[in-house]
């Protein structure tokens, strides 16, 4: 098991590095391959922007 550098790796061994790539080439791949329609960068930012702004009222709702 190969220790790598904590500057140069998030990861502790070479194992875990390569492991987490495998993972996060599926995921990508997946995302991919999915068929249904993609969702344009402006309205999935607004959609975003809505669910924070909603979560931080109900936040500050509770510390009234």
């Amino acid at each position: 098991m190969a220790k790598l550098d904590p500057i140069v790796s998030e990861f502790e061994t070479s194992e875990e590095a390569e492991a987490y790539d495998a993972w996060f080439r599926t995921k990508v791949q997946k995302a991919l391959d999915d068929p249904r329609p993609g969702i344009p960068h402006d309205e999935a930012m607004a959609e975003l922007t809505r669910r924070l702004e909603a979560k931080r009222r109900a936040r500050g709702s509770l510390d009234a």
